[in-house]
Protein backbone atom coordinates (compact mmCIF):
# COMPACT_ATOMS: atom_id res chain seq x y z
CA UNK A 1 0.00 0.00 0.00
CA UNK A 2 2.20 3.15 -1.29
CA UNK A 3 1.00 6.94 -1.73
CA UNK A 4 2.17 8.96 -4.38
CA UNK A 5 2.33 12.41 -2.86
CA UNK A 6 3.94 15.80 -4.80
CA UNK A 7 6.55 17.12 -3.14
CA UNK A 8 4.72 20.44 -3.39
CA UNK A 9 1.62 19.64 -1.27
CA UNK A 10 0.02 21.15 1.07
CA UNK A 11 -2.48 19.30 3.58
CA UNK A 12 -5.63 20.46 6.03
CA UNK A 13 -6.94 18.41 8.34
CA UNK A 14 -10.49 17.79 8.10
CA UNK A 15 -13.21 17.77 10.63
CA UNK A 16 -12.95 14.82 13.03
CA UNK A 17 -14.98 12.99 12.82
CA UNK A 18 -15.90 13.37 9.29
CA UNK A 19 -19.11 11.54 8.42
CA UNK A 20 -19.44 10.07 5.32
CA UNK A 21 -23.01 9.90 3.31
CA UNK A 22 -23.37 6.32 3.33
CA UNK A 23 -22.11 5.93 6.69
CA UNK A 24 -19.07 5.44 8.41
CA UNK A 25 -17.31 8.64 9.10
CA UNK A 26 -12.78 9.11 8.85
CA UNK A 27 -10.62 10.30 12.11
CA UNK A 28 -7.75 12.23 11.19
CA UNK A 29 -8.34 12.75 7.80
CA UNK A 30 -6.65 15.06 5.67
CA UNK A 31 -6.70 16.68 2.24
CA UNK A 32 -4.01 17.46 -0.19
CA UNK A 33 -4.08 20.98 -2.26
CA UNK A 34 -2.07 23.42 -3.99
CA UNK A 35 -2.32 27.01 -4.70
CA UNK A 36 -1.22 29.21 -7.19
CA UNK A 37 -1.92 33.25 -7.21
CA UNK A 38 -2.30 35.68 -4.56
CA UNK A 39 -6.55 35.61 -2.90
CA UNK A 40 -7.36 39.35 -3.20
CA UNK A 41 -8.52 41.09 0.38
CA UNK A 42 -12.00 40.07 -0.05
CA UNK A 43 -11.40 36.66 -1.17
CA UNK A 44 -13.53 37.23 -4.68
CA UNK A 45 -10.71 35.62 -7.28
CA UNK A 46 -11.20 32.16 -5.95
CA UNK A 47 -11.01 29.27 -8.19
CA UNK A 48 -11.38 25.86 -7.09
CA UNK A 49 -10.20 22.97 -9.30
CA UNK A 50 -11.99 19.28 -8.77
CA UNK A 51 -10.33 16.28 -10.46
CA UNK A 52 -11.14 13.29 -12.47
CA UNK A 53 -10.20 10.09 -10.96
CA UNK A 54 -6.68 10.12 -11.13
CA UNK A 55 -5.15 13.27 -10.72
CA UNK A 56 -3.31 14.64 -8.06
CA UNK A 57 -3.63 18.38 -6.94
CA UNK A 58 -0.49 19.10 -8.89
CA UNK A 59 -2.61 20.96 -11.55
CA UNK A 60 0.88 23.26 -12.72
CA UNK A 61 3.80 23.71 -11.78
CA UNK A 62 4.54 26.26 -8.81
CA UNK A 63 6.55 27.89 -6.47
CA UNK A 64 6.80 24.76 -4.13
CA UNK A 65 6.78 22.36 -7.33
CA UNK A 66 8.20 23.70 -10.64
CA UNK A 67 7.48 20.74 -12.22
CA UNK A 68 4.97 20.36 -15.20
CA UNK A 69 1.15 19.53 -13.56
CA UNK A 70 -1.82 17.53 -15.12
CA UNK A 71 -3.20 20.52 -16.56
CA UNK A 72 -0.11 22.85 -17.48
CA UNK A 73 -0.88 24.39 -20.85
CA UNK A 74 -4.42 25.50 -18.90
CA UNK A 75 -3.31 27.02 -15.82
CA UNK A 76 -0.76 29.82 -14.99
CA UNK A 77 0.34 33.23 -15.57
CA UNK A 78 -1.71 34.36 -19.15
CA UNK A 79 -3.20 31.16 -19.98
CA UNK A 80 -6.73 30.34 -19.99
CA UNK A 81 -6.79 30.17 -16.45
CA UNK A 82 -4.71 33.35 -15.24
CA UNK A 83 -3.04 32.73 -12.07
CA UNK A 84 -1.77 36.63 -12.52
CA UNK A 85 -6.09 37.54 -12.23
CA UNK A 86 -7.33 34.43 -10.24
CA UNK A 87 -6.44 32.62 -6.82
CA UNK A 88 -6.72 28.90 -7.74
CA UNK A 89 -6.74 25.93 -5.35
CA UNK A 90 -6.60 21.99 -6.48
CA UNK A 91 -7.46 19.36 -4.51
CA UNK A 92 -6.57 15.67 -4.50
CA UNK A 93 -9.72 13.51 -4.36
CA UNK A 94 -10.86 12.41 -1.16
CA UNK A 95 -10.34 8.42 -1.62
CA UNK A 96 -6.81 8.68 -3.35
CA UNK A 97 -3.59 7.58 -2.78
CA UNK A 98 -1.83 11.06 -3.62
CA UNK A 99 -1.92 12.45 -0.65
CA UNK A 100 -5.81 13.06 0.76
CA UNK A 101 -7.00 10.18 2.97
CA UNK A 102 -8.05 6.79 1.42
CA UNK A 103 -7.71 3.43 1.87
CA UNK A 104 -4.08 3.09 1.22
CA UNK A 105 -3.48 6.03 3.91
CA UNK A 106 -3.49 4.13 7.76
CA UNK A 107 -6.21 3.76 9.80
CA UNK A 108 -5.33 5.87 12.90
CA UNK A 109 -7.13 3.39 15.04
CA UNK A 110 -5.08 0.42 14.08
CA UNK A 111 -1.70 2.09 12.31
CA UNK A 112 -2.14 -0.31 9.34
CA UNK A 113 -3.64 0.94 6.13
CA UNK A 114 -7.32 1.20 5.90
CA UNK A 115 -8.20 -1.65 3.00
CA UNK A 116 -11.48 -2.67 2.35
CA UNK A 117 -11.91 -1.20 5.89
CA UNK A 118 -12.26 2.41 4.17
CA UNK A 119 -16.35 3.51 4.70
CA UNK A 120 -17.80 3.85 1.58
CA UNK A 121 -16.99 6.73 -0.60
CA UNK A 122 -19.19 8.63 -2.62
CA UNK A 123 -18.85 11.73 -4.85
CA UNK A 124 -20.37 13.96 -2.14
CA UNK A 125 -18.11 13.32 0.64
CA UNK A 126 -15.32 14.45 -2.29
CA UNK A 127 -17.32 17.54 -2.27
CA UNK A 128 -17.84 18.05 1.29
CA UNK A 129 -13.83 17.59 1.62
CA UNK A 130 -13.12 20.05 -1.06
CA UNK A 131 -15.09 22.48 0.28
CA UNK A 132 -13.67 22.23 3.96
CA UNK A 133 -10.49 23.00 2.52
CA UNK A 134 -12.20 26.14 0.77
CA UNK A 135 -13.41 27.40 3.92
CA UNK A 136 -10.09 26.72 5.92
CA UNK A 137 -7.94 29.21 3.49
CA UNK A 138 -11.05 31.60 4.72
CA UNK A 139 -12.75 31.71 1.42
CA UNK A 140 -16.73 32.41 1.70
CA UNK A 141 -17.64 32.07 -2.41
CA UNK A 142 -15.85 30.92 -5.15
CA UNK A 143 -15.50 33.17 -8.22
CA UNK A 144 -15.52 30.05 -10.10
CA UNK A 145 -15.83 26.48 -9.69
CA UNK A 146 -14.60 24.16 -11.84
CA UNK A 147 -14.72 20.27 -12.48
CA UNK A 148 -13.55 18.06 -15.27
CA UNK A 149 -14.60 14.24 -15.78
CA UNK A 150 -15.18 12.68 -12.17
CA UNK A 151 -14.66 16.30 -11.15
CA UNK A 152 -17.42 17.10 -13.28
CA UNK A 153 -19.75 15.23 -10.64
CA UNK A 154 -18.10 16.53 -7.77
CA UNK A 155 -18.57 20.16 -8.92
CA UNK A 156 -22.22 19.46 -9.07
CA UNK A 157 -22.22 17.73 -5.72
CA UNK A 158 -20.49 20.90 -4.33
CA UNK A 159 -23.25 23.11 -5.45
CA UNK A 160 -25.65 20.76 -3.78
CA UNK A 161 -24.60 20.12 -0.60
CA UNK A 162 -23.44 24.11 -0.47
CA UNK A 163 -25.53 26.75 -1.95
CA UNK A 164 -23.92 29.82 -2.39
CA UNK A 165 -20.23 28.21 -2.32
CA UNK A 166 -19.66 29.48 -5.96
CA UNK A 167 -20.86 32.38 -8.38
CA UNK A 168 -20.21 30.38 -11.61
CA UNK A 169 -19.56 27.06 -12.87
CA UNK A 170 -17.82 25.45 -15.58
CA UNK A 171 -18.15 21.43 -16.08
CA UNK A 172 -15.98 19.83 -18.37
CA UNK A 173 -16.74 16.63 -19.77
CA UNK A 174 -18.64 15.94 -16.77
CA UNK A 175 -22.29 14.28 -15.79
CA UNK A 176 -24.59 14.70 -13.76
CA UNK A 177 -24.82 10.71 -13.50
CA UNK A 178 -23.33 7.31 -14.27
CA UNK A 179 -24.59 6.19 -17.63
CA UNK A 180 -25.23 2.41 -18.44
CA UNK A 181 -21.47 2.27 -20.44
CA UNK A 182 -19.62 3.97 -18.44
CA UNK A 183 -21.27 2.05 -15.38
CA UNK A 184 -20.26 -1.19 -17.60
CA UNK A 185 -16.59 -0.03 -18.93
CA UNK A 186 -15.72 0.44 -14.38
CA UNK A 187 -17.48 -2.60 -13.48
CA UNK A 188 -15.13 -4.54 -15.73
CA UNK A 189 -12.12 -2.57 -14.41
CA UNK A 190 -12.87 -3.24 -11.08
CA UNK A 191 -13.65 -6.99 -12.02
CA UNK A 192 -9.94 -7.01 -13.49
CA UNK A 193 -8.33 -6.03 -10.24
CA UNK A 194 -10.27 -8.24 -8.10
CA UNK A 195 -9.51 -11.27 -10.03
CA UNK A 196 -6.30 -10.57 -10.08
CA UNK A 197 -5.15 -13.29 -7.51
CA UNK A 198 -2.96 -11.41 -6.12
CA UNK A 199 -5.42 -8.41 -4.96
CA UNK A 200 -5.94 -11.15 -2.25
CA UNK A 201 -9.04 -9.40 -0.83
CA UNK A 202 -7.24 -6.10 -1.30
CA UNK A 203 -4.35 -7.22 1.33
CA UNK A 204 -1.58 -7.11 -1.48
CA UNK A 205 2.26 -5.92 -0.70
CA UNK A 206 4.61 -4.09 -2.69
CA UNK A 207 5.79 -7.52 -3.59
CA UNK A 208 2.80 -9.08 -4.00
CA UNK A 209 1.20 -6.91 -6.11
CA UNK A 210 -2.04 -7.13 -8.44
CA UNK A 211 0.03 -5.96 -11.42
CA UNK A 212 -2.13 -7.89 -14.34
CA UNK A 213 -5.63 -6.76 -13.06
CA UNK A 214 -4.36 -2.76 -12.63
CA UNK A 215 -2.96 -3.39 -16.30
CA UNK A 216 -5.60 -4.36 -17.75
CA UNK A 217 -8.35 -1.84 -15.52
CA UNK A 218 -6.12 0.86 -16.93
CA UNK A 219 -5.77 -0.52 -20.90
CA UNK A 220 -9.95 -0.62 -20.75
CA UNK A 221 -9.89 2.60 -19.14
CA UNK A 222 -7.25 3.92 -21.99
CA UNK A 223 -9.39 2.44 -24.51
CA UNK A 224 -12.43 4.59 -24.04
CA UNK A 225 -10.72 7.90 -22.78
CA UNK A 226 -9.41 8.38 -26.65
CA UNK A 227 -11.69 8.18 -30.05
CA UNK A 228 -11.65 5.48 -32.38
CA UNK A 229 -10.80 8.52 -34.64
CA UNK A 230 -7.91 9.12 -32.71
CA UNK A 231 -7.09 5.53 -32.79
CA UNK A 232 -7.40 5.25 -36.62
CA UNK A 233 -4.97 8.13 -37.65
CA UNK A 234 -2.54 7.87 -34.62
CA UNK A 235 -1.27 4.05 -35.41
CA UNK A 236 -3.34 2.72 -38.15
CA UNK A 237 -2.75 -0.30 -37.97
CA UNK A 238 1.35 -0.38 -38.22
CA UNK A 239 2.54 -3.59 -37.23
CA UNK A 240 5.76 -3.38 -34.69
CA UNK A 241 8.96 -4.44 -36.29
CA UNK A 242 9.89 -7.19 -33.52
CA UNK A 243 10.11 -10.71 -34.02
CA UNK A 244 8.53 -11.76 -30.50
CA UNK A 245 5.26 -13.24 -32.26
CA UNK A 246 7.83 -16.10 -32.83
CA UNK A 247 7.77 -16.82 -29.38
CA UNK A 248 4.50 -15.75 -28.60
CA UNK A 249 2.17 -15.71 -31.12
CA UNK A 250 -0.07 -14.07 -29.11
CA UNK A 251 1.90 -11.30 -28.08
CA UNK A 252 1.89 -8.01 -28.90
CA UNK A 253 1.96 -7.33 -32.71
CA UNK A 254 0.54 -3.77 -33.83
CA UNK A 255 1.39 -0.90 -32.28
CA UNK A 256 -1.83 0.23 -30.75
CA UNK A 257 -1.20 -2.82 -28.24
CA UNK A 258 2.74 -1.76 -27.52
CA UNK A 259 0.75 1.59 -26.84
CA UNK A 260 -1.39 0.41 -24.22
CA UNK A 261 0.93 -1.79 -22.87
CA UNK A 262 3.42 0.99 -21.88
CA UNK A 263 1.01 3.29 -20.85
CA UNK A 264 -0.55 0.48 -18.70
CA UNK A 265 3.16 -0.67 -16.90
CA UNK A 266 3.77 3.27 -16.29
CA UNK A 267 0.33 3.80 -14.41
CA UNK A 268 0.15 0.31 -12.08
CA UNK A 269 2.86 1.43 -9.83
CA UNK A 270 1.41 4.79 -9.20
CA UNK A 271 -2.34 4.32 -8.18
CA UNK A 272 -3.16 2.12 -5.59
CA UNK A 273 -5.41 -0.42 -6.77
CA UNK A 274 -7.72 -0.25 -3.46
CA UNK A 275 -7.83 3.35 -4.08
CA UNK A 276 -9.06 3.01 -7.69
CA UNK A 277 -11.93 0.64 -6.70
CA UNK A 278 -13.44 3.22 -4.27
CA UNK A 279 -13.13 5.81 -6.60
CA UNK A 280 -14.49 4.00 -9.24
CA UNK A 281 -17.66 2.61 -7.57
CA UNK A 282 -18.23 6.77 -6.13
CA UNK A 283 -18.94 7.70 -9.83
CA UNK A 284 -21.09 5.00 -10.45
CA UNK A 285 -23.74 5.43 -7.29
CA UNK A 286 -23.69 9.46 -8.35
CA UNK A 287 -26.64 10.43 -9.26
CA UNK A 288 -28.59 14.01 -9.47
CA UNK A 289 -31.78 12.25 -9.58
CA UNK A 290 -31.57 11.11 -6.31
CA UNK A 291 -31.89 14.96 -5.05
CA UNK A 292 -34.98 15.50 -7.93
CA UNK A 293 -37.51 12.61 -6.86
CA UNK A 294 -36.51 10.69 -9.96
CA UNK A 295 -35.35 13.26 -12.45
CA UNK A 296 -31.90 14.26 -13.07
CA UNK A 297 -33.19 17.51 -14.79
CA UNK A 298 -35.00 18.62 -11.62
CA UNK A 299 -32.02 17.70 -9.35
CA UNK A 300 -29.83 19.74 -11.47
CA UNK A 301 -32.71 22.53 -11.38
CA UNK A 302 -32.20 22.16 -7.80
CA UNK A 303 -28.61 23.93 -7.77
CA UNK A 304 -27.88 27.70 -7.78
CA UNK A 305 -25.17 29.20 -9.83
CA UNK A 306 -25.55 33.00 -11.47
CA UNK A 307 -23.67 31.64 -14.79
CA UNK A 308 -22.66 28.39 -15.77
CA UNK A 309 -20.48 26.69 -18.74
CA UNK A 310 -20.94 22.87 -19.60
CA UNK A 311 -18.42 21.81 -22.51
CA UNK A 312 -17.77 18.48 -24.10
CA UNK A 313 -15.80 16.98 -26.68
CA UNK A 314 -18.04 15.51 -29.77
CA UNK A 315 -15.99 11.75 -29.99
CA UNK A 316 -16.44 11.42 -26.11
CA UNK A 317 -17.77 7.92 -25.37
CA UNK A 318 -17.37 7.59 -21.76
CA UNK A 319 -19.14 11.28 -20.76
CA UNK A 320 -20.89 11.69 -24.29
CA UNK A 321 -22.18 15.62 -25.34
CA UNK A 322 -25.37 14.53 -24.29
CA UNK A 323 -24.44 15.03 -20.46
CA UNK A 324 -23.00 18.28 -21.03
CA UNK A 325 -25.95 19.05 -22.95
CA UNK A 326 -28.46 17.92 -20.06
CA UNK A 327 -26.49 20.01 -17.31
CA UNK A 328 -26.56 23.36 -18.93
CA UNK A 329 -30.48 22.74 -19.64
CA UNK A 330 -30.96 21.73 -16.09
CA UNK A 331 -29.01 24.93 -14.68
CA UNK A 332 -30.57 27.14 -17.07
CA UNK A 333 -33.88 25.53 -15.91
CA UNK A 334 -32.91 26.10 -11.94
CA UNK A 335 -32.00 29.95 -13.17
CA UNK A 336 -28.42 30.05 -14.40
CA UNK A 337 -27.26 32.18 -17.54
CA UNK A 338 -25.45 28.36 -18.67
CA UNK A 339 -24.37 27.78 -21.94
CA UNK A 340 -23.34 24.24 -23.33
CA UNK A 341 -20.59 23.98 -26.04
CA UNK A 342 -19.98 21.30 -28.17
CA UNK A 343 -16.52 21.06 -29.51
CA UNK A 344 -15.21 18.74 -32.46
CA UNK A 345 -12.24 17.36 -30.67
CA UNK A 346 -11.26 14.09 -32.41
CA UNK A 347 -9.49 13.17 -28.64
CA UNK A 348 -12.62 12.23 -26.96
CA UNK A 349 -12.88 12.00 -23.65
CA UNK A 350 -8.94 12.62 -22.50
CA UNK A 351 -9.39 16.21 -25.24
CA UNK A 352 -9.72 18.43 -21.89
CA UNK A 353 -5.99 17.32 -20.77
CA UNK A 354 -4.58 17.77 -24.37
CA UNK A 355 -6.72 19.73 -26.60
CA UNK A 356 -5.89 23.25 -25.12
CA UNK A 357 -6.10 25.04 -28.57
CA UNK A 358 -10.20 24.25 -28.51
CA UNK A 359 -10.80 23.93 -24.74
CA UNK A 360 -8.50 26.67 -23.65
CA UNK A 361 -9.97 30.09 -25.05
CA UNK A 362 -13.51 28.30 -24.51
CA UNK A 363 -12.05 28.63 -20.70
CA UNK A 364 -10.41 31.79 -20.37
CA UNK A 365 -13.45 33.09 -22.85
CA UNK A 366 -16.13 32.22 -19.79
CA UNK A 367 -13.80 33.40 -17.12
CA UNK A 368 -13.03 36.87 -18.92
CA UNK A 369 -16.55 37.76 -17.89
CA UNK A 370 -17.49 36.31 -14.34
Amino acid sequence: MTEFIPPGSRFHALPSPFPMKRGGQLHGARMAFETWGTLDADGGNAILIVTGLSPNAHAASNAQDPSPGWWEAMLGPGKPIDTERWFVVCVNSLGSCKGSTGPASPDPATGEPYRLSFPELSVEDGADAAVSVVRALGITQLACLIGNSMGGMTALAVLLRHPGIARSHINISGSAQALPFSIAIRSLQREAIRLDPLWNGGHYTEERYPESGMRMARKMGVITYRSALEWDGRFGRVRLDSDATDEDPFGLEFQVESYLEGHARRFVRFFDPNCYLYLSRSMDWFDLAEYGQGDVMAGLAGLRVASALSIGAATDILFPLQQQEQIADGLRAGGAEAEFLALPSPQGHDAFLVDIARFGPAVAGFLAVT
